[in-house]
């Protein structure tokens, strides 16, 4: 399950990714304000993000935030791994951040790491396949367009 902290995280990124075609400075309490994220949280968040090179900052009256790079080259799968870690349900499904569980007597037979492996797989399709730029430009296409790019996405990582 996407964490409050991913899922602001990536809220936060959208309205960065909006103010990157007009190269602007984003404060953070015009983001905590816009997207209703709790102000001090969304520092921590992009303390966290800053650390992983996905934003940039700018001290001062007139400072604020932005991307460190372009939008369309920022997976949402790397918002998530920023400040989640692994997109995979369990560790033993993990293939970023692999973590051997300790109650497992098998892995190569074992039926529940067999299952998170595909959920793992389809989360990461679609995420690791959807750029900032996309998702930001999600609500100016129909939500069948957005559907569609999902399931190609899956199709492409499933064969």
């Amino acid at each position: 399950m996407l964490s409050q902290k991913a899922k602001y995280a990536i809220k936060a990124l959208l309205v960065l990714a909006r103010a990157q075609d007009k190269d602007l400075l984003v404060q953070a309490g015009d983001v905590s304000t816009e997207q209703s994220i709790p102000k001090k949280f969304l520092d921590l968040i992009f303390f966290e993000l800053r650390r992983h090179g996905l934003v940039q900052s700018t001290r001062g009256r007139e400072g604020g935030y932005r991307l460190a790079r372009p939008a369309a080259e920022i997976s949402i799968a790397a918002i998530v791994r920023a400040v989640d870690g692994a997109l995979a349900p369990l560790p033993c499904a993990s293939v970023k951040f692999y973590r051997r569980c300790s109650d497992c007597d098998d892995e190569k037979t074992c039926e529940v790491r067999r299952l998170m492996r595909e959920v793992r797989d389809a989360a990461s399709a679609i995420l690791d396949n959807t750029s900032l730029a996309e998702a930001a430009s999600f609500n100016l296409r129909s939500p069948r367009g957005a559907k569609r790019t999902a399931r190609k996405a899956l199709t492409a990582a499933t064969g």
